[in-house]
């Protein structure tokens, strides 16, 4: 016997064979002792599982009594308290100086996109670490001038090669 004619044995059984189906089966189970041996056992298993089934009785009808739990559980969904979202002053504190850092970054690097290159009509000086030079740029013109004061100190005055720059 396969699968397929074994579920229609088992539905035979429980009674949920259609009647041209149910002739058809009791005339297989009366040429087949496998099939009958089988229909005897499930038989037996169902009457053992019957009679350890305690039977319980509900004090209403089935549909009130499960409607009564279903209202039970949308009231307790209903009743939940919904918990008021308390932030720690640490998180407080973060959510509002990542964007105010951020915020002052992009301030600042616009002032110095503003600001740019120095102004051309403004001449620079620039006075190095030796008293004896002095740089001067000139952005208008396009010049820069250097003008060097020898001998800076008097030692270097006294020299024959003060001049020369080895």
């Amino acid at each position: 016997m396969d699968h397929q004619d074994q579920l229609k044995l088992q539905a035979y059984l429980d009674g949920e064979l259609p009647e041209p189906e149910a002739r058809e089966m009791a005339n297989h189970l009366a040429r087949d002792p496998g099939a009958t041996a089988l229909l005897t056992e499930l038989r037996q298993t169902r009457d053992a599982i019957r009679s350890f089934e305690p039977g319980t009785q509900l004090p209403e009808s089935r549909e009130f009594y499960w409607s009564k739990i279903k209202r039970e559980i949308e009231r307790q969904e209903t009743s939940r308290p919904v918990p008021s979202p308390s932030i720690p002053l640490g998180e407080r504190l973060r959510r509002f100086l990542i964007p105010a850092s951020g915020l002052a970054l992009l301030v600042i690097a616009g002032l110095f996109a503003i600001q740019g290159p120095p102004q051309e009509n403004a001449p620079i000086e620039t006075a190095l670490a030796d008293p004896g030079a002095m740089i001067y740029h000139d952005y208008s013109a396009g010049a820069t001038y250097v003008w060097l004061s020898y001998p800076a100190d008097k030692d270097l005055a006294d020299e024959d090669d003060w001049d020369t720059f080895d």
